[in-house]
């Protein structure tokens, strides 16, 4: 029995070119920052460094703060001062990006679903961003955020996909059992690797990544072959 079912959201339940999604992303982030001192080559290459210090993270701090130590080692400038800064950035010219991304109809229906039929929702997209940006993206998905018992952010998670101590963090602040569980993505790699930690796993293709050519060896379709294989389990 499958009582939780944990979602990816870019390329899953938000449909996202990933190269025109981070172009339009940095393209605004820089725009936000520039009039404060940031130059756009420097700022975007704190920024990767910053998301690699997090996929990096061994568990002893959070990835919010391993995000913004290796940040601010980046600048010879008081970067905590301007940490609201890109809080207002998130919550007013992020928006902006949605230009780039497509619509899944059926997701928000989808979810809805799930949770009038009893199962708990998991939103485990990989936690680089602050929650407010994840939820932001769920609103662009036509996604009800509240209908998710628990949402991984760089606030509340120690480790990033596709490290398998990520789901097993999931799983232990969440009480869960994995194998009563189904996590749904679309990256082989970062979300096949659930399964390292227990988790059955589909991978949605419509916007499927798989960089390393790893063997498609899980269920696996596109949308409407997730929906059929949530309706039999």
């Amino acid at each position: 029995m499958t009582d939780t079912v944990l979602f990816d959201l870019d390329g899953t339940l938000l449909p996202m070119d990933q190269e025109k999604f981070v172009a339009a992303y940095f393209g605004r982030l820089a725009a936000k920052a520039a009039p404060y001192g940031y130059q756009k080559e420097a700022l975007v290459r704190a920024v990767w460094a910053g998301t690699a210090a997090m996929v990096k993270n061994d568990g002893t701090k959070s990835n919010e703060t391993v995000f913004w130590e290796d940040f601010s080692r980046r600048f010879a400038r008081p970067v905590e001062q301007d940490i609201p800064l890109f809080e207002e950035f998130y919550r007013k010219e992020f928006h902006e990006a949605r230009e780039v991304c497509g619509v899944q109809p059926k997701a928000g229906a989808l979810i809805r679903r799930l949770h009038a039929a009893g199962k708990r929702l998991i939103l485990a997209s990989n936690p680089i961003f602050p929650r407010i940006a994840q939820e932001t993206r769920l609103q662009w998905a036509g996604v009800d955020a509240s209908l998710f018992s628990y949402i991984t952010s760089y606030e509340n998670s120690r480790y990033c996909k596709p490290n398998p101590a990520y789901y097993r963090e999931i799983a232990q602040n969440c009480g869960l059992d994995p194998a009563r569980c189904l996590m749904v993505g679309n990256d082989a790699e970062e979300d096949g690797a659930a399964r390292n930690a227990g988790f059955p796993v589909f991978l949605v293709t419509d916007y499927l990544i798989n960089t390393k050519s790893l063997p498609l060896d899980v269920p696996h379709g596109d949308f409407a072959a997730l929906e059929a294989y949530l309706a039999r389990i």
